[in-house]
């Protein structure tokens, strides 16, 4: 039997990126796309409460199934695994993104929010984005790279609990380099909250920011997205500080 591999994204069902995915993987497995029905970008890990989910059937066919959905790209794991996945999937990815998931990025990403999801539920899953932001943004140069990936990943799996946050540098930096396995590099974003007036006088304000990051040394996500390398950082839904604990045991249980 085929693989099952189930899509989502944050850039909606229409988005190029998720359509160029869904084309390279079909080869690979039977495909179930799960998306959002409108741009659910920066959703992070968010669900959809105390409002009715509703789901439209785009496509279905025995091979490849395609549905929009009025939630999260959380809310999109969630429905395609137990409600519109036959079986349960081999392989979760989510993307491609249009726009960075390195760094801090990750935080607030609705891509990585499905990734992180389906890896809690038991799942393989990979995310994939792209540094460019326009909607008609070149993929097909990463794509040979994400076929990589996603081929690694049905063969052999990844460690229990680990899910991959895969970014592609920018198409101006001229053809990929290669991959690296990196860490997430330090960042924040400063100024965000741009305070602005309406045409009536009324103050309002407006999400923009500074990406600010001076943690860019050989071995971070940042530092290979510069020097034409797609970064591959392992992830986990366990945020835990493992080498806090016994510190902070001996502070709060024992006094100091």
């Amino acid at each position: 039997m085929r693989p099952l591999i189930l899509i989502v994204n944050d850039d909606g069902y229409l988005a190029k990126g998720i359509n160029l995915l869904t084309n390279v993987v079909e080869e690979m497995g039977d495909v179930v796309v799960v998306a959002p029905e409108v741009n659910a970008s920066g959703k992070s890990h968010s669900l959809t409460t105390n409002v009715p989910l509703q789901v439209k059937t785009i496509q279905e066919t025995p091979h490849r199934s395609i549905y929009a959905a009025s939630g999260t790209p959380v809310d999109c794991v969630k429905l395609g695994s137990e409600h519109f996945c036959p079986r349960p999937p081999s392989l979760v990815l989510s993307g491609i993104n249009h726009g960075s998931n390195s760094a801090c990025n990750v935080l607030y990403s609705g891509t990585m929010g499905a990734v992180l999801e389906a890896a809690t539920n038991g799942y393989q899953s990979v995310g994939f984005s792209l540094l460019e932001h326009h909607r008609d943004a070149d993929f097909t140069y990463a794509l040979p790279y994400v076929q990589r990936i996603v081929e690694e990943v049905l063969q052999n799996g990844l460690p229990k609990g680990i899910c991959l946050n895969v970014n592609f540098p920018p198409s101006e930096i001229g053809p990929i380099r290669g991959m690296r396995v990196c860490r997430a590099s330090q960042s924040r974003w400063t100024d965000s909250c741009e305070k602005r007036t309406d045409p009536y006088g009324h103050a309002y304000f407006w999400l923009t920011g500074h990406f600010e990051c001076t943690d860019e040394e050989e071995g971070t996500d940042q530092w290979a997205l510069m020097h034409g390398y797609a970064s591959v950082v392992p992830c986990r839904p366990d945020f835990t500080s493992f080498s806090a604990i016994a510190p902070l045991r001996y502070r709060f249980e024992m006094g100091n």
